[in-house]
């Protein structure tokens, strides 16, 4: 298959790691942002095959991982008052504050879990004595499809329907590790999905500020070796700049119409990040023109506060500061079936990679 099978082809994925034994001199530390990337690494065992000298970061690129407690419980909150909750798989297992979606719904709520959120609007059409929330997390990519719905659901006059809002945007993020005092990264893997939407230029600005390289970076075996061999090379010759080894799918500037839908309905305004805290501008949130679709505001859950647990240290993890295998919980009483943090229950959580595919002792 034309663009898959030739970017999984062995031989070659073995020539780029020689080459980057053969570049390499001294120790780099890269972060892969995407969570995507971190299960191409570990589950294609190329971390292992990697030289020591350059060290792979996981960063915080999973956005079920980073979605606050609150926001869970409020979704919670809402299968408990009868509302019919809608979401992607990957959320209904992560625990909140008390318990999980999944939990709720086996308390008696209506969750309903949806490969798209039209799909939510068609329920609330069907549905027009209840009311309908679709739980909207995601990073810039799902952001298109989400404010779609609101576009669709107002123009076919379904009022029973709304979004509950957990879209984080990457480069803040990236810019808060950077700032952070314990930061080490020498160069980043950009999220090749992400700008698959947005596009590279916003990226460029944060190489020049803050000299670091970043390599918008595919998720098959050669695409994940060849960003690395790119980063390396730059790092080596004293240069940084963006460069985009994932041309093949994103664009310079991006998917020019889904980033005018987003501009429709959504504006950046602070977010919370579960186990970062509250980044600035790193979010979206509804429109004022579109707030009768914004679930926080059209059920008065705005004000929802609850801590985290003192045992997970997804947030260390996902700030690369901590590895899945330095958690004393990892594998032990924490695992898939008992997840304490959403990194463990993910499919692109970095813990949940090393628990099915590393080769770590538990």
């Amino acid at each position: 298959m034309k663009y898959l099978s030739e970017y999984r082809n062995l031989e070659a994925t073995k020539g780029y790691l020689n080459l980057i034994a053969r570049k390499v001199t001294r120790t780099w530390k890269v972060m892969e942002i995407c969570g995507g990337q971190t299960h191409g690494l570990v589950r294609n065992g190329i971390l292992d095959l990697l030289p020591p000298q350059v060290q792979m970061i996981h960063g915080p690129g999973c956005p079920v991982c980073v979605t606050p407690l609150n926001l869970i419980d409020k979704a919670i909150e809402l299968l408990e008052i009868g509302v019919i909750v809608c979401s992607f798989g990957d959320m209904i297992r992560v625990p909140g504050s008390k318990k999980s979606l999944l939990e709720a719904k086996a308390d008696g709520g209506d969750l309903r879990i949806l490969y798209s959120p039209l799909e939510a609007v068609k329920i609330a059409k069907n549905n027009p004595e209840k009311e309908v929330v679709f739980f909207a997390v995601g990073f810039e990519t799902t952001a298109p499809a989400n404010a779609l719905s609101v576009l669709h659901a107002q123009k076919e006059g379904i009022t029973n329907y709304s979004i509950l809002v957990s879209h984080v945007l990457v480069p803040p993020a990236m810019e808060a590790i950077l700032d952070d005092e314990f930061c080490n990264i020498d160069a980043f893997l950009g999220a090749g999905h992400v700008c698959a939407i947005m596009g590279n230029e916003e990226y460029h600005p944060m190489s020049k500020k803050y000299s670091i390289p970043i390599i918008i970076t595919g998720f098959e075996p050669l695409d994940l070796v060849q960003g690395i061999y790119m980063a390396v090379c730059q790092l080596e010759e004293g240069i940084h700049k963006v460069e985009n080894q994932y041309s093949r799918v994103v664009k310079e500037e991006g998917n020019l119409a889904a980033k005018k839908v987003i501009q429709q309905v959504f504006e950046v305004g602070n977010r919370e990040w579960r186990g970062i805290g509250e980044i600035p501008n790193s979010g979206y949130k509804v429109r004022k023109a579109f707030a009768a679709y914004d679930a926080e505001t059209k059920f008065n859950i705005e004000n929802i506060k609850v801590s985290e647990s003192s045992i997970c240290i997804a947030g260390e993890i996902l700030r690369g500061i901590k590895k899945p295998k330095e958690c004393p919980a990892f594998g032990k009483t924490c695992n898939p079936s008992n997840p304490l943090g959403a990194p463990m229950v993910s499919s692109e959580g970095a813990c949940a990679a090393y628990y099915h595919f590393s080769n770590i002792e538990i």
